[in-house]
Order: structure tokens, then C-alpha cells, then sequence
């Protein structure tokens, strides 16, 4: 729905054609015949499936509950094939995990069944032939670790459970009662703690196992407080890996990652043939021991054929005011089905609230009653029985509002939409907050069973772009838009005739196609996928969780191999680190080529050189206590002190090892592979393990987080600053005269992990050349795998100040330039008007591609005129700011803050969020009114624009003369 995107869109957006009338005809659009000849190509398929007998809609979606008439049979997943568990094993890939606390039944070679309520995980997934599956995966119970006080011994291990089972139900009164004791065991073992080098080896450990993973948390506390053991007096326990989530820790231990194969030998798994809980066409029930984890290598990293369903709503507002769920009903709602692997939707629906014409290469079903269009949407879902669903902005807008309409209009049995029987789709706020992001509040609706991939959160999270509109990103990334209605004219076309209405069906169909189309050729599902293998969290994780959680999935992995243990550290923020160097620049415009060099994976490699990790540590003094000599530890330039690798390999290296040369042998495949699903796959994979190897290094650096380390994060920014500075005095003394070289080069600028150089010469080739000569010089001056490269020429190359630069880019060939390259200017920023944006691209073009700085000033002077003329179109004019907290929050008022606090009052529903851009133009007001005052959302609010606003920023940002 239109009106739920509250950005305005941006200047690489052209205008939509002229807005039509209600009643007025055109002809189909491209979209329309997109889907006419969907029709066309599937119309042979439909007289065969006439001629087929088609699969019944699964199990508890009839028989009481809802209507068949609505339930299209193409809808439905194919009939699973008889399976005996006694003979055949279960094989699928896994894309949820999550828990329940449940009875467990009797297994093969098994323990009874229990009464008592146990932690059952639970694991969604889909099979080769497309049946979706739900594995009940039981015997697997919560634990964690602690130190053994001085003096304990196996005397001691029964009289500690007493006291904790005590303890913890003691403080349990007045909750959940237990069904039977709390802690199942606790037992003696060795272990070492990872957070430093000790010298010592393996201490005694106490793995205590609890009933239920919510007494993680008691159990921790009550420990940290201390409990009594006679003859030890009361004893305060640290706890080990108490903080780990439950799926987590059971991944981990089954060798399980996101979105792997699993299979159920056979004879070790039972089917559910009654007593479902599931709308599953599979249901199991398998001990955690029995399941097989195949690594995502080889033949098991294909993809499932999973169901994609995108959708979106149509609701009649009022004018003025955005819609709400208590009062403006829900008139449409469109949905495209996708089998994973095919080129095009096979699932083309529209449901309207009365009646609508018919549209070629979609199915139109139209109900009298918004109840029951509401229900024959939920019934569809039963009956498609999506893995993944996705749309725009469904996640605080499409999802939350079907179901609150829903409650409502009393439509009970709407908001069952997940896989498990009887279980609510529920609503609830949440909020993230990060350095990088600011704070985001945000929607989460429940949906157990299904992924959910909003397309809107999706580029909010891993693009900088100056509008998300639906139109603005479709325009972007696929070069389409939507379809020509606008949003004000929605409830008109719905109160007219079916023919209108069908104009709104296409409409509302178009903003279900683009999110899919967005989805494939972004390969954000075949991403996460592959990110959900790399770093073995559940796929749900990476779409609702931080990074952190990615970095201790694989430090557990790696730890567990060694008989590590990662301890619970109690952070609350911590003091600062010098970041990375930033060489001062030599402004100005160079006519001449200026070779870059790029440090490869500069912090992962300084890492793996040095040995940095929590293992390798070595306190102050403790080199000294220990008896290391000189060449068994470094310091670093930040003065700490690390253990080299020969006297112990590091967690951290290890694990940056293991994904570098991953990546490298994905690549080696990628480049001989000529499958395009598996080109994808391959692709995903390389990405997702050069973004888990460059998160490592934020992991030790955040200092409100798991298991942060100022020591790490220092030392790695230490010797990056000395790095850079040492590439610059070695650049600068052998390519000289002196040397024989035709010129004494000069390191122009420098920053974080490259510098810029200037050698000299003349011709782009000249300085490629050098550029990879000095690449692999510098690289022998550094330890292994350090390693300088080339990357690209910049010619001609204007250096205005720190991180703000551009140039022309060569780096394939040096007879024809890639492209025109900006960092940190106007033209790429976001937080100023499209005309600014416009104005620098085209000057900078015209001094770097035309060679004619005069035709640069000339060109602003004109637009400068033009705006004073009032020529410019105010839609070039907006300017869009995120808002990252509340108002309160900010150090001074921001225009765009004040701007929103106003909206608020004016319309809270149509208000923006934490999280949203807010568009806004600067307006006329009277003299000595504060520029946040001038703030205003759409030009009907506007008076005369004040041209200064615009002219003096143009002109305080425009390049000076001497780089003219």
C-alpha cells in the first residue's frame, strides 16, 4: 500500500507519467502484459492438471475449520510419497530451529517417555521434492560451565545439586511450577577458560545441566551469589557459556549450521501419523543423537525448493489521515508465489473486497464482506504453506495491521498464520540499537515456522540509498516502478466499479511482484542462506538478531574442538581506542595518475600475522611470571603483549584462516561453475564468508557485547596505523631519482587500509605497472598473509580533504576508465537536496571527464540562477534525514527531528518511526525564524522557498580555485 511509505523519492527516480483520471481507459501497461502472457505459457499445464487427480489441501485447514471453495488445488504442495521411517531415512534441508517445552515420547532405543515438561527443539524444513517437514528433536538439555572452587571434589557433586535444586526453587515460588528437579547433573571435568594465556593447561570445571533453558538464568545468579557446600563454606561460582541461547548451544554440539541438510537414519526416527502439531505434510520425532548434519559442501549445498510468497494490502483510508486498523478496512490484498529455482511466479491471486474485473494471468476472487476476505487469506496461507514470506514494509505495516483489523472485526480464526497448530500470530514491539544505525523501533509479528524477509528492513540494513520508497528502489535496482496510481485516489476507485477496482488489483499486484523481484536479483534469500551456513546460526537470527551472535556460533565451534570455554562477561560500555591512520592529505587537482594501493583483508590478515586472540593474551607481567622468553610473544604498538603461535594457535586466527580459505576455494568453484542456481549459491557463499571474516574484528572491539577485548581491537588498529605509515616511507624512499626511477614518488593520501601514490609518470599503464611493482615490494616488508595489492588508478584525481575525494577510476584497462569515482562529496551523500547531489556530479564531470573547469563554474552559476528564478522543481529541492532517537536525544534541534515531532501532532499514524528517512524542503518564514523552523513534508504545505538556503551551501562546498 502506497501509503505506508512515508519517504519521499529520490532524484534517481524520473516523475511518473501524468497522473490519470478515475475513470479514464489507457492501455494495458507492461506489467499487465507480463502477466497476460504469464497466462498464455501456463495454460497447456492447467489442461493437464484438469485431467489430473489433485491433492486434498493439507490436514486442518478443512474438516471443520474453513471452506474449501476458496482453495485453488494449484495452491498446494505436491502429495508427499509413502515413507516408511522403519526402511527409508528423512533427508531435508533445515531452514528454522527453534524450541518448545513439551512431554517427549518414546523413541527408538531411547529413554521412556517422560511426563515431566522437557526443552524439545524443533526443526522446519523443506525435502528435495518439495514436502515440508517438522523434526521434534528430543533428549538434548541446556548446561553451562563453571570453575570448581579450591578443595572440590566428586564428594562434593551430590550435595551442590541439593543445595541449587533447593535454590532455584526457592526462587522459583510464585512462578511456573516444576515438574520435577531443576538441575539434571552436575559432573567434574577439564576445561581451560579462552579469555587469556595461562600457561597452566586444563583446570577442573563443573558442568552443571539444568530441566528447562529458562533456569539458565536463575541457576547463573544464585550461583554468583553463592551456594553452600559443606566443607567449603559458601563459595561464589563464575559462570561459563550461561549466556549462549539454547539453539545455539544445541547447533553447535550436532554440528549443525543454518540452513544444512539433515537426515534421519532409518529406524531411528518415528512418523506422526495422529496427533500432529504441526500443518507439516512430515512430522518426526528423533533423539538429538541420531541426527545426521551433512556440511554444506559439494551436492549438500543445493537449495531446497523452497515457497516464496510475497504480498501486499490495500486499504480505503480516510482522507488525509493514514489508515488504521480500528476504522479503514482492508479492500485488497495480493500475493505472488514462488518455487524456488523458477524463473517466474506460479501464483498469481487478488482478493477484493467486491466484486472486481477480471485480469489476465491472475486468479481475481472478490467477497461482499471484509471478514471474509480477511479468512480466505488466512486459509490461503494454510493452504500454500509458505517457507518464506516477504513484501515491503510487511513487518511494521502490512502484517500488523491484517491482524489487528482482523481482532477488530472478530475474525477469530484469522491469526493462526504459522505452522503449528492452534498457535497465535502475535504482535510485539522491539527495538534495535547499534553505533553504526542509531535506534530502530520496529514491529515483530510471530509466525513459527516461516521466514520472514521484509524487503523494506532488508535495504534499510545493507544499502545507503537516499529514499526506500517501493518506487524509488524498484527504480534503482531493477529499473521499474510501480504502477500509475496514487495513493490519494485508492478509496475513489475503490467506491467506484469493478473496472476501477481492477485498476487498484493491478496496482496492489505490482507492489507484490516488485519485492519478489527485488529478492532475486539481490540473492538476498541465496545471502542468507549461505550466511546462515558460514557462521551456523539459524536463518531467522540474521534477519532479527546483531552481528555478534554470527561470531560466537563459530568461536563456540572452534572452542569446543580444544576444550575452550568462553566466560560470561558483565560489560556496561568501556573506554575508547585510537582508531585507524588517516595520512594528512596533499589537497589539490592532480592531472597526472595516482596508483592506489589496497591492504587485502587488512584487520583479519593483522590478526592471523600476529597471533592476536582472547587465548593468546598474556596479562601485564605474565610473560614475565610464566618464564616466555623474547621470541615466544610480541608487543604490540598499544603495548600488549600476545603469545606467538608457536607457543599457542590462536581461536581467532583459526578461525579467520578457515573462512579466507573457504572463500578462496568458493571463488576457485564460482569461476569454473556454469550452473546459474549454482553460480548464485557459490556467490552467496564467498560474500557471506568475507563479511563474517571482517565482523570478527568488531566482535572484540564492541565494548558493550559478549566478550569484548580492548586489547585485540587496539593492538589490530595499532599496527594497521603503523602499517600505513610504514608503506609510506617505503614508498617514498625507493621509488626516487636517486634510484633511477623518473620521478621521487609521493604518498598523496592515505586511509585505514590503502594509500594513494603518485609516481611521477604520465600514462595510466606507467602507473599500474609501478603500482603492482610497489604492491609486492611493500608486501615482502610485511609478515605473511599481510599483503599489499593494487587496486586502481585514479586520473585525473581531485583531493579535496580527509575522506573526500574523486576521480576518474581505472582498473581493468588503462586505455578506458571504469567509471567516475566519489567518496565523501555531495554527490554521493545523502543528507542534502537531489539539486546539490546534481549540481556537484555534473560539475565534477565536466573538470574530470570534460577536462573544462570553466564550463564547471559556468554550469553552477546557471543552476544557481535557475533556482533564483524560481526554474527548479521543488521535488529537487527535498532533503531526506534519518531519524536515529527521539528528540530529546539530540544535542541541538535538527531540522528534520522538529519536523517529525510536528507530523506527530498533525497525524500520528502517518508520523515517521525510529529508524524511517525523513523527507522535508526548507520553507520561507519570517526574518530571524531558526533554520529547524523553516522544516516542512510536502511542497502544499510550502511558502516561497528561501533561495539562500540553497546558494550558500552550493557555494561553500564547490572545489576552490586551486583545484580548478
Amino acid at each position: 500500500m502506497d501509503g505506508k511509505r512515508r519517504q519521499a523519492p529520490s532524484s534517481g527516480v524520473p516523475p511518473k507519467r501524468a497522473c490519470k483520471g478515475l475513470w479514464d481507459e489507457d492501455e494495458p501497461s507492461q506489467f499487465e502484459e507480463n502477466l497476460a502472457l504469464l497466462e498464455e505459457i501456463e495454460a497447456e499445464n492447467r489442461l493437464q492438471e484438469a485431467e489430473e487427480e489433485l491433492q486434498l489441501p493439507p490436514e486442518g485447514i478443512v474438516g471443520g475449520q474453513f471452506s474449501t471453495a476458496d482453495i485453488d488445488p494449484r495452491w498446494l504442495r505436491p502429495t508427499p510419497l509413502a515413507l516408511d521411517p522403519s526402511t527409508e531415512p528423512l533427508i531435508f534441508q533445515q531452514l528454522e530451529i527453534d524450541h518448545y517445552v513439551g512431554t517427549s515420547p518414546p523413541l527408538p532405543e531411547g529413554p521412556p517417555a517422560s511426563r515431566n515438561s522437557v526443552p524439545i527443539l524443533r526443526a522446519f524444513g523443506v525435502t528435495d521434492e518439495g514436502f515440508s517437514v517438522c523434526c521434534h528433536i528430543h533428549g538434548f538439555a541446556p548446561y553451562f560451565y563453571t570453575p570448581a572452587p579450591p578443595g572440590f571434589g566428586a564428594e562434593h557433586l551430590s550435595e551442590l545439586q541439593r543445595e541449587l535444586n533447593a535454590a532455584i526453587s526457592r526462587d522459583q515460588r510464585g512462578g511456573k511450577e516444576l515438574s520435577g528437579p531443576a538441575v539434571l547433573a552436575i559432573e567434574l571435568c577439564s576445561r581451560e577458560s579462552m579469555f587469556g594465556y595461562h600457561g597452566h593447561g586444563p583446570s577442573p570445571f563443573l558442568r552443571i545441566t539444568l530441566a528447562l533453558p529458562r533456569l539458565m538464568a536463575p541457576a547463573r545468579r544464585l550461583l554468583e551469589q553463592g551456594i553452600r557446600v559443606p566443607g567449603l563454606g559458601t563459595p561464589s561460582f563464575a559462570p561459563y557459556e550461561a549466556n549462549v541461547d539454547f539453539e545455539i548451544r544445541f547447533m553447535v554440539d550436532a554440528d549443525i549450521v543454518g540452513c544444512n541438510w539433515l537426515e534421519l537414519p532409518a529406524g531411528k526416527y518415528v512418523r506422526r501419523a495422529e496427533k500432529k502439531a504441526t500443518l507439516c505434510q512430515l512430522e518426526v520425532d528423533v533423539l538429538w543423537s541420531d541426527v545426521i548434519s551433512h556440511p554444506p559442501e559439494g551436492q549438500w549445498q543445493r537449495i531446497a525448493p523452497l515457497r516464496v510468497l510475497s504480498f501486499d494490502i490495500e486499504c480505503a483510508g480516510r482522507k488525509g489521515i493514514f489508515p488504521e486498523p480500528e476504522r479503514d478496512p482492508v479492500i485488497q490484498i495480493c500475493s505472488l508465489g514462488l518455487r524456488w529455482g523458477e524463473p517466474e511466479p506460479f501464483l498469481r491471486l487478488a482478493l477484493t473486497l467486491r466484486p472486481c474485473a477480471p485480469i489476465l494471468g491472475a486468479k481475481v476472487q472478490s467477497y461482499e464482506r471484509e471478514e471474509d476476505l480477511l479468512q480466505a487469506w488466512a486459509t490461503f496461507i494454510l493452504a500454500m504453506d509458505p517457507d518464506v514470506i516477504t513484501g515491503y514494509n510487511i513487518q511494521n505495516f502490512d502484517l500488523p495491521y491484517l491482524i489487528s483489523r482482523a481482532q477488530t472485526l472478530k475474525v477469530d480464526r484469522f491469526p493462526f498464520l504459522g505452522r503449528v497448530t492452534g498457535l497465535r500470530s502475535n504482535i510485539r514491539d522491539s527495538s534495535f540499537q547499534s553505533r553504526q544505525v542509531g535506534r530502530r523501533d520496529s514491529k515483530v509479528v510471530s509466525m513459527v515456522g516461516r521466514v520472514q524477509m521484509d524487503m523494506l528492513q532488508v535495504l534499510l540494513r545493507e544499502y545507503k540509498l537516499r529514499s526506500y520508497t517501493l518506487n524509488a528502489v524498484s527504480f534503482h535496482f531493477l529499473g521499474e516502478q510501480k504502477e500509475d496510481v496514487q495513493h490519494s485516489i485508492i478509496t475513489d476507485l475503490q467506491n467506484g466499479n469493478e473496472q476501477t477496482r481492477r485498476r487498484l488489483a493491478v496496482y496492489c499486484l505490482k507492489d507484490a511482484f516488485l519485492p519478489l523481484r527485488l529478492l532475486e536479483r539481490l540473492m538476498v534469500l541465496v545471502n542468507n542462506v549461505e550466511m546462515a551456513r558460514v557462521t551456523g546460526v539459524p536463518l531467522g537470527y540474521l534477519l532479527s538478531r546483531g552481528q555478534q551472535v554470527k561470531v560466537v556460533s563459530q568461536l563456540l565451534r572452534q572452542a569446543m574442538r580444544q576444550g575452550l570455554l568462553m566466560p560470561v562477561v558483565k560489560t556496561e560500555g568501556g573506554e575508547d581506542y585510537t582508531g585507524a591512520t588517516v595520512i594528512e592529505p596533499l589537497k589539490g587537482y592532480y592531472d597526472v595518475p595516482i596508483a592506489t594501493l589496497d591492504f587485502s583483508s587488512l584487520y583479519p590478515s593483522i590478526m592471523m600475522a600476529h597471533n592476536l586472540c582472547y587465548t593468546t593474551l598474556l596479562r601485564p607481567g605474565a610473560a614475565q611470571k610464566l618464564g616466555l622468553k623474547p621470541d615466544e610473544f610480541i608487543k604490540t604498538p598499544t603495548g600488549d603483549e600476545f603469545v606467538k603461535a608457536s607457543v599457542r594457535k590462536g581461536l581467532l586466527p583459526q578461525i579467520l584462516e578457515n573462512l579466507l580459505s573457504a572463500r578462496k576455494r568458493a571463488k576457485a568453484e564460482l569461476a569454473q561453475e556454469t550452473d546459474p542456481l549454482r553460480r548464485q549459491v557459490l556467490d552467496g557463499r564467498q560474500l557471506a564468508l568475507k563479511v563474517s571474516a571482517n565482523s570478527v574484528y568488531g566482535f572484540t572491539g564492541a565494548q558493550v557485547g559478549k566478550l569484548p577485548c580492548l586489547e585485540i581491537s587496539q593492538s589490530v588498529t595499532g599496527f594497521g596505523r603503523q602499517m600505513i605509515e610504514k608503506t609510506k616511507q617505503l614508498v617514498e624512499t625507493k621509488y626516487t631519482l636517486e634510484n633511477g626511477y623518473d620521478a621521487n614518488a609521493k604518498v598523496v593520501y592515505g586511509d585505514t587500509d590503502s594509500v594513494m601514490c603518485r609516481f611521477g609518470v604520465s600514462s595510466v599503464a606507467e602507473a599500474m605497472s609501478l603500482g603492482r611493482e610497489a604492491a609486492n615490494w611493500v608486501s615482502s616488508h610485511f609478515p605473511s598473509p599481510i599483503r599489499l595489492e593494487f587496486e586502481k588508478v585514479y586520473f585525473p584525481y581531485l583531493l579535496i580533504s580527509k575522506k573526500r575525494y574523486a576521480g576518474l577510476l581505472f582498473s581493468s584497462r588503462s586505455d578506458a576508465h571504469d567509471r567516475m569515482d566519489c567518496k565523501g562529496l555531495e554527490a554521493v551523500r545523502r543528507d542534502n537536496c537531489p539539486l546539490v547531489a546534481n549540481l556537484v556530479t555534473s560539475s565534477l564531470r565536466r573538470i574530470l571527464v570534460d577536462r573544462d573547469p570553466d564550463g564547471a563554474v559556468a554550469h553552477a552559476k546557471d543552476v544557481i540562477s535557475d533556482l533564483l528564478c524560481n526554474r527548479i522543481d521543488i521535488s529537487q529541492l527535498v532533503i531526506t534525514k534519518e531519524l536515529t532517537r527521539a528528540a530529546a536525544d539530540y544535542a541541538g534541534k535538527q531540522a528534520h527531528v522538529e519536523l517529525a515531532e510536528r507530523m506527530r501532532k498533525r497525524d500520528p499514524g502517518s508520523a515517521p518511526n525510529l529508524g524511517d528517512r525523513v523527507p522535508y524542503v526548507i520553507i520561507g518564514a519570517a526574518k530571524g525564524v531558526a533554520a529547524y523552523m523553516k522544516s516542512e513534508v510536502r511542497p502544499t504545505w510550502a511558502v516561497p522557498l528561501p533561495d539562500s538556503h540553497f546558494c550558500f551551501p552550493l557555494g561553500s562546498h564547490a572545489p576552490g580555485p586551486d583545484f580548478m
